[in-house]
């Protein structure tokens, strides 16, 4: 080898030993903003791909003990051979022990799932509740092992929501990457619970951060994809509802009709929907005017349920035994409408009676029953030009789900992995969009979002409504004493009139000063401990929208970077 060829073979590898050293110092001086946030990505896509894991598998393992069978995809079968005082007692003591946690570790009785992932993502720079989301998961825990009729999705989302608070107030994390953290512990979540690394992905995306963008899609996928092969590794690669009978679908001749079970599966998805607030103002009404304390209103529920079960048993849990028997079109059509109600009921009551648990699975559940009952009816009348009945029950099952989680996208995705059925994706996709068009009109958006909007949280609208309740006026205000404020005494004059605003308060509280009063100005007090209101600033209408604007730009620029 000659002089120059070494010299040429020396200063290339010189130049790649520098090129490396200059990565690792841009990776350590940005952090997780570059490659190192992938890492942090893929290990909270395990630890949460972990901890759903373990959720499933710590139900199968109580509801075995609880109702002492060894077969849990048969547990209704089951449970109608038990003792119909055991069947009573069992949720009436869960709800006991429910109400215990929440009263002693939560504030206010309420169990945490989704919309408070969702109220996290937007206003709190992704972060949850921790103590009162732990508190939250064993609680729906031994909801769904002991006789309460709701999903599992809620409390595993919620706690992936904890995990991923706990990694970014470690590392300091600003909004943007506490929220793509968020997304990503949210997508192992539910790809690990479901089996499921489209729709997991899709859901952290549509759902949670409410928006698509691009620097959050990579890592988002990565942690979807370790979800799912925790879950993977542990079940096979096998789909949580097998169809013996697959559809056949007439084409054009029977899209009609699924657009037809589309608007009934909406209507069906606002009736569940309406039913669980009809069921909580009811419980917070009886609660307020027999002074009954909140550890117990979750053990009256329990017995609603029991008492229920004794009759339905169906209602225990999850309800994969009775959906799969749905989606095989192994129900009459009777038993199928009555079952869909009895459902509908015993979900309100769980969710009403603050037992834990999610929403998703029940809607799978009902939406199968209502398309099967819709198809044992159009393939009855028209059996020429029909397919299976099935397929109507594939199809109610992913529309009343979407309709209920206002997620179109993510939920048909869900449900074809859920299956594994991908050949009968049109009928899915009419369903689905008629289904979510109209319930989205009937409530703000989705079942989550009219959670919020009941807690005057206003997402439903944009940032455009929400951005308002995140800046404080102390923080924008102008400190008493400036040269550009108004003096103590102007002040003064002002809060004797009635026109102030706390320093602590929002600038949703303050800007209605400004469009009723038309003044340009307000003052900005604290109180004192004698009731006294003692000005610290003044908030002015110019400076208000300026940091309105800076926050809608803020956002803009995260959703389309």
């Amino acid at each position: 080898m000659t002089q120059s060829t070494r010299t040429v073979l020396r200063n290339q590898l010189n130049q790649a030993l520098a090129a490396m050293k200059d990565a690792w110092r841009v990776m350590r001086r940005r952090g997780p903003s570059q490659i190192q946030f992938w890492f942090i990505a893929l290990a909270i896509g395990i630890a949460a791909g972990f901890m759903a894991l373990g959720f499933r598998k710590a139900i199968q393992a109580l509801q075995a003990y609880v109702y002492d069978t060894g077969d849990i995809s048969l547990l209704h079968s089951h449970v109608e051979k038990l003792p119909w005082f055991l069947i009573l007692i069992t949720p009436i003591i869960g709800g006991l022990i429910v109400g215990i946690i929440l009263h002693r570790y939560t504030d206010d009785g309420r169990v945490r799932s989704v919309a408070d992932v969702i109220e996290g993502a937007a206003l709190t720079d992704g972060r949850v509740e921790g103590k009162a989301g732990i508190a939250s998961f064993f609680s729906s825990l031994i909801t769904l092992s002991t006789g309460g009729s709701t999903g599992r999705e809620g409390p595993v989302v919620h706690m992936a929501g904890v995990i991923s608070t706990w990694v970014s107030n470690r590392i300091h994390a600003d909004g943007i990457t506490g929220r793509d953290l968020l997304g990503c512990a949210v997508a192992a979540a539910v790809s690990a619970s479901f089996n499921s690394p489209i729709a997991g992905a899709l859901f952290a995306l549509e759902v949670v951060l409410r928006h698509f963008a691009v620097h959050a899609f990579a890592p988002i996928v990565i942690a979807s994809v370790a979800g799912t092969v925790i879950n993977r590794l542990e079940y096979g690669d096998v789909t949580e509802f097998t169809l013996d009978t697959p559809g056949s679908l007439q084409f054009y001749v029977e899209l009609p009709a699924f657009l037809i079970l589309g608007l009934i599966c909406g209507l069906v998805a606002l009736l569940l929907m309406r039913s669980i607030f009809f069921a909580e103002d009811i419980g917070n009404h009886i609660q307020s005017r027999l002074s009954l304390p909140g550890w117990l209103r979750p053990a009256v529920s329990g017995a609603m349920l029991g008492l229920i079960a004794i009759w339905f048993p169906h209602i225990i849990g999850v309800g994969y035994e009775t959906t799969i028997r749905a989606l095989a079109g192994d129900l009459v059509l009777t038993t199928a409408i009555l079952f869909a109600i009895i459902k509908t009921v015993a979900v309100a009551i769980t969710m009403g009676g603050r037992m834990g648990g999610g929403v998703f699975s029940p809607s799978l559940m009902i939406g199968a029953l209502t398309g099967l009952a819709f198809g044992l009816i159009a393939t009855g009348l028209l059996p020429d030009v029909s397919g299976t009945h099935t397929l109507y029950a594939f199809a109610g099952m992913g529309a009343v789900a979407a309709a209920v989680l206002g997620a179109p996208i993510s939920t048909t995705m869900i449900v074809f992995e859920l299956t594994g059925d991908w050949q009968i994706g049109l009928a899915v996709m009419v369903s689905v969009s008629m289904s979510t068009a109209l319930a989205s009109r009937l409530v703000d958006r989705s079942f989550f979002l009219t959670q919020l909007e009941r807690r005057n949280v206003h997402l439903a609208a944009g940032p455009q409504a929400y951005l308002l309740a995140m800046l404080r006026a102390g923080a924008v205000m102008r400190p008493l004493g400036d040269a550009r404020s108004i003096t103590r005494e102007e002040a003064q004059v002002l809060i004797d009139q009635g026109l102030f605003v706390q320093a602590s308060a929002t600038l949703e509280a303050a800007m209605p000063f400004f469009d009723r009063d038309e003044i340009l100005c307000i003052p900005v007090v604290v109180s004192g401990n004698d009731g006294a209101e003692t000005p610290v600033g003044t908030l002015y209408h110019i400076d208000a929208l300026k940091a309105y604007n800076r926050a809608l730009a803020a956002t803009a620029a995260e959703e389309h970077s």
